[in-house]
């Protein structure tokens, strides 16, 4: 028993002087290398830097070799500065791609959920103007933020309606108008400076055909894939609807719990980048809305007193289109003019197309500068790397939410930015030049 005491005492003291060299190894270091030597007095380096010391002497010039303060060993010293940053962004770089990886992905299985709830939250922006209006009026929240709903859900159907009831009604005198203009662009075909011949002519309609035949499968599998997700899209309907509702109801407290998920010293930056992201989105669909109703209206004149047919569809096909910018009026208005083209034949067109034109051009300098504002602006090529990221993405939808998205995460980001603080007392910063 005492053998074994004795060990555990000798043990002790190795323990309690490894300590306490550690702690002198430390002590040193923060003292420029240079510790108080026991018993006498005199300097003595630490191990690290007699090592260094080694080194230079080793060399051949008695002097340490400059240690950069960004270094963790003498090997790393050996590497050029500009390398070393260049890795240290590389990794962290790979590891937030790796992240937004795996959010695309995980977003992606659970699309059925994201998507109508990105849709509620546009729709909440788009009626929130409208709930704070009854609120103003001392309407109780919950019976404001219902009856802003049932209003536009009246709307869009209201309007789905009279689109599917006037282009049921057009149809008829579409397919005759079409008969003509496909017999005179055969014509022009062959009588213009093209000068096809029948033969020609006829090649490419078996093309065509041909074409159909091969795809008819794929078609007919997209049919059916589209008739068994019936209950997906009814399912994404409720849930749009129930999500409107309780965004525009307790929109405020739902942000006000994520915030303080974040932890507290950023909370006041987050909760301030938040409400203005809110407001740029209620801005952006704001004007988008207006900027929509605007080339609406004035293409659907120009259809209108043109007497190309299907007009008000054409004209509702382009308040949609406008949703997406620059993308999707451009297709809406290929769309009136290849009616215009097959209806009443290509002066018509020719036409309308410089109305459409002179419309964008309108829209492009003028409405969206005045209407969105500074708050929202964005510069083209982002809006169009962002619609084609979109579509990619997640199709139809993806094109249709990219922009506002990189609307409200410009607005956050320069708020951050610009409420950036300096680091607490308590945070390490690594020196970048030595002392």
């Amino acid at each position: 028993m005492g053998r074994f005491a004795q060990v555990r005492e000798n043990i002790r003291r190795a323990y309690q002087a490894s300590r306490a060299s550690a702690r002198q190894d430390v002590e040193a270091f923060e003292t420029g290398n240079r510790t108080p030597e026991a018993g006498n007095g005199g300097p003595r380096r630490n191990s690290a830097a007699q090592a260094t010391v080694t080194a230079g002497t080793a060399s051949g010039d008695g002097r340490a070799p400059a240690v950069h303060p960004s270094t963790v060993s003498r090997d790393d010293n050996e590497v050029p500065h500009g390398l070393r940053i260049a890795a240290a962004w590389s990794w962290r770089l790979l590891v937030l791609g790796v992240l937004a990886v795996a959010i695309i992905y995980i977003l992606g299985r659970i699309r059925i959920v994201v998507v109508p709830l990105v849709i509620a939250l546009l729709l909440a922006a788009l009626l929130s103007p409208l709930v704070q209006l009854l609120l103003r009026l001392r309407v109780p929240r919950s019976l404001a933020a219902g009856l802003a709903l049932i209003g536009g859900v009246a709307a869009v159907a209201g309007t789905l309606t009279l689109v599917v009831n006037q282009f049921i009604d057009g149809v008829p005198d579409l397919a005759r108008n079409a008969s003509q203009g496909i017999d005179k662009i055969q014509s022009w075909l062959k009588s213009g400076p093209l000068h096809l011949s029948d033969r020609q002519l006829d090649s490419f309609v078996e093309s065509g055909q041909q074409w159909l035949d091969d795809n008819s499968n794929a078609l007919t599998d997209g049919a059916v894939a589209t008739a068994t997700t019936i209950l997906d899209v009814i399912t994404g309907v409720l849930l749009v609807l129930f999500a409107t509702f309780f965004f525009l109801r307790d929109g405020g407290r739902i942000w006000r719990f994520m915030v303080r998920l974040v932890p507290s010293r950023a909370r006041e930056q987050v909760a301030d980048a938040g409400e203005a992201s809110w407001l740029t989105l209620v801005a952006y669909v704001r004007a988008t809305v207006l900027v929509a109703f605007i080339d609406a209206v004035g293409i659907g004149l120009a259809i209108l007193l043109l007497g190309v047919p299907l007009a008000f569809p054409l004209a509702a096909l382009v308040f949609l289109g406008a949703f997406i910018p620059i993308v999707g009026a451009t297709f809406s208005g290929a769309v009136a003019v290849l009616v215009a083209l097959v209806g009443n034949g290509p002066v018509t067109a020719l036409i309308l197309l410089a109305a459409v034109i002179a419309v964008q051009q309108l829209e492009g300098h003028v409405l969206q500068p005045f209407i969105m504002g500074r708050a929202v602006a964005i510069h083209p090529l982002a809006v169009i790397v962002a619609i084609a990221t979109g579509v990619v993405l997640a199709g139809i939808v993806g094109a249709l939410v990219a922009v506002p998205l990189v609307a409200v995460l410009n607005t956050a980001v320069r708020r951050l930015v610009e409420h950036k603080r300096e680091p607490p007392p308590e945070a390490v910063v690594v020196a970048t030049e030595p002392p």
